[in-house]
Formats: C-alpha cells, structure tokens, sequence
C-alpha cells in the first residue's frame, strides 16, 4: 500500500510516502497563505509521488475540530483557511484518490495505539504539552472525540477559579511569564531557556518550573481518577526530558496518594515518535477508516 501522508502545520506542512510499512521520502513546505496555494502545493507533491508509484490514497493530519465524517474541519486554528466549508470533498476530487482526514493530536494517538507507546493497552489518554495542552482519548482501542469533537481537549480543564492546564502547564506560556517576571522583553525566553535557568538554580526560573510541573500533575491526577486509564502517554517538545517527566510521575502520585487515590496506578510514559507521529497517525486512520487494521 503506497500513501501520500500530509501532516499540515501553523508554519510548515509536512508530508511523506507511506510504503512497506514505513515513511519514506519525507519533505516539508511553507505552509502557504490561501487556500488556492495550498491545494497547489499538496498537488505537486502528490504528483512527485504519483510519477513513480501507483498511489492508493492519500492521509491527512489537521488542526482543528475534525469531522472525519462530514470531511469539515470546524472550530478555529492557526490555518484559518481550511475551516467550515467540505475540504476533503475538494481533495478528493483534486487527488483523484481516497483521502482521510483528523485531528493532528488525535493523530499523534493513533500512532501509539498502532505502533508505539500504547500498542498494548486497551485504554489510554494522550496529552500533548506544547504551546497549549491538548490530546486525546483512547478507549477499547478506538479515539472518543465526544459529542462536539472537544474530547482530548485537556488544556481547558480549569485548575483553580481561573487559570487552565495550558495557562499553567505549557512551557510556553510559563516562559512568556517567566520573561515578564524578570523583566526580558526581547524573545529570547522560550522553554528550553526556562529549563537551564532553573538548572543553574536561578530562583525565579525555579519557582516557575515547580509550578508548572505541580500544575501538569494536577492535571494529570485529574485525568487518572476520571478516566482510569491503562497508560498516560506524554507527547510534545516536553517529552524528551527525562527529568522532567520523572518529576511529573512523582507529583501526580504524590497527589493520588494525599487525596485517597493511592490505588489508582498511573503509568506515565512518554511518547514513542515524535516529528513523524502525526504522519504515522495519519496513515494509521486512513487503514481504520479503509477497513485496512484491526481496531
């Protein structure tokens, strides 16, 4: 089975052949300024891809709230142009082909349902800490999306009167308040800024990151009694610190343990592919949605 795969971003879309079971010829591109241009470009990277091997269909990973049904993407995100209208009606007929189309965190999941983190539970939560919280919602294997396509959404669960999971838990949103607190106006704070500092143990940076890992285990002791699940998965520019994630299991069960809930076994674990989870997701719903893989 050979698969065009599109995973399109705020700032790049990016894209690959899904063949022998594997990603090949991966590329990228500018995620252009209208819908006109993006049709132009995905149609010159399929035909690429069309010269030299026979194309069965083509997978596709979105932000936004994904009909994967209706083939609409509804709510809001980064790439405004792609909402409320029959967008995988368009590609269908731009392609030629059998397209699929869903939400990029939901996406991500899949991937570890399929083939990674989570290829051996039935039941498991995937959160995404980036810029904002997102994830998704595993059960018997399958994604639960919800009444309003708003299952996953993590990042609006409400952690006091007035701050949200993203607010309190996005590294990114942390260093923006980092940067303010110490008086840094000229963009350098990012995450990655904010995790040395707090190694070198400056004391503000410090505060900030207790507090947003306190924020993320709250969070996550929430999501544990609520969903019980088998795994929680972790994904997002986070997961590849190991130290922090120790410090986000040693919190939560801190939590679960103060609060009664000691016999609630949270298995954190973080992710197992990380730029290309999308894609992979992608093709892992386009086979589901075929009739291609066991649920």
């Amino acid at each position: 089975m050979r698969i065009v795969v599109f995973d399109i971003g705020g700032s790049a879309v990016k894209y690959g052949l899904w063949q022998d079971e594997a990603l090949s010829r991966k590329g990228s591109f500018e995620t252009p300024k209208s819908w006109g241009a993006m049709k132009a470009e995905m149609k010159s990277v399929f035909d690429g891809f069309a010269a030299t091997d026979s194309i069965e269909g083509v997978a596709i990973s979105s932000p936004g709230a994904v009909d994967s049904i209706a083939g609409i993407v509804g709510g809001i995100s980064a790439v405004p142009y792609i909402h409320h209208f029959p967008i995988k009606a368009e590609w269908e007929g731009l392609f030629g082909v059998p397209v699929s189309i869903e939400n990029d965190a939901n996406c991500a999941a899949l991937a570890e349902v399929w083939l990674g983190a989570a290829k051996d539970v039935q039941h498991a939560l995937f959160i995404v800490i980036g810029s904002g919280i997102g994830g998704a919602v595993i059960v018997n294997r399958q994604l639960f999306k919800g009444k309003n396509l708003f299952g996953g959404e993590f990042g609006f669960m409400l952690l006091d009167g007035v701050n949200t999971l993203s607010r309190l838990g996005s590294p990114v949103q942390v260093a923006e308040r980092y940067a303010k607190a110490i008086g840094l106006t000229d963009g350098v704070v990012d995450g990655k800024y904010l995790f040395e500092k707090a190694q070198e143990g400056e004391t503000v940076a410090v505060e900030y990151v207790d507090g947003m890992i306190d924020a993320l285990a709250r969070g996550l002791y929430n999501l544990s009694v609520s969903f019980n699940p088998q795994r929680i998965i972790i994904g997002g520019g986070v997961s590849v610190r190991e130290d922090l994630i120790a410090r986000i299991r040693e919190r939560t069960a801190y939590y679960l343990n103060v609060h009664g809930a000691e016999s609630v076994d949270t298995d954190i674990q973080v992710c197992t592919f990380r730029n290309d989870a999308n894609l992979i997701g992608a093709v892992a719903h386009f086979r589901q949605t075929e009739g291609l893989q066991e649920s």
